[in-house]
């Protein structure tokens, strides 16, 4: 096999996913579907674009080597199982914020997020599969990405802490009034499904608006 060396850009792979998405929302929208309107459908665009901008500091752009400018190093070589020992704080740090967004905005889309709990167990599966799909990328087109337990860590750390975040705002009137409003159908936070932690109670009509049962 000759040398091949190319990059595809990121907005090349997410520019038409993101026009085709926006193109979708405005149909429905203008058909006034449930959901799909108003404040729910800033809520699907802010959640495409947040998960764009995550694509695009973490598996793009898609850089292509193979021959004699492949990184010829062992891909065993890229993962690293040890916690926090190596850790580099700004690393780190960056990758907390990550997810933050993550965990505020998941009880905004699905019923899962319902619970501390939970919403660090989906926070550590996104995180996981990020860095599957990044040693996926080094196996297949050599693109030069390391796998760090600390990533997971941090991610699913970020998660929890966008959620906390989230479970403050509701405890305010007003802000619990917003984030109602921008709560998807079915969602935890519009069936006023939030819990503290592993919780199972149920909420009561007193808490702020999207009351965290105790």
């Amino acid at each position: 096999m000759g040398n091949v060396h190319f990059e595809i850009p990121a907005a090349a792979v997410l520019g038409p996913l993101l026009a085709v998405f926006g193109l979708v929302v405005g149909v429905r929208a203008a058909r006034r579907r449930a959901g799909w309107t108003g404040a729910r459908a800033v809520t699907r665009l802010a959640v495409a674009g947040y998960a764009a901008g995550v694509l695009s500091v973490t598996v793009l752009p898609v850089v292509v080597t193979w021959g004699e400018y492949a990184n010829l190093m062992p891909w065993h070589s890229q993962v690293d199982l040890i916690p926090l020992l190596y850790a580099d704080f700004r690393g780190f740090s960056l990758n907390v914020l990550m997810l933050v967004p993550f965990g505020l905005l998941v009880p905004l889309m699905s019923a899962r997020g319902s619970s501390l709990a939970r919403v660090a167990a989906l926070s550590a599966a996104v995180s996981l599969s990020i860095e599957i799909a990044q040693l996926l990328a080094y196996l297949l087109y050599n693109q030069a990405r390391t796998v760090e337990v600390n990533d997971l860590i941090a991610n699913t750390l970020g998660g929890m802490v966008g959620y906390l975040a989230f479970l403050l705002l509701s405890r305010v009137p007003a802000s619990a009034g917003v984030l109602r409003a921008f709560a998807l159908p079915g969602s935890a936070a519009a069936s006023h499904g939030v819990r503290h932690g592993g919780d199972s109670s149920a909420a009561r009509p007193s808490d702020a608006g999207l009351g965290t049962g105790r």
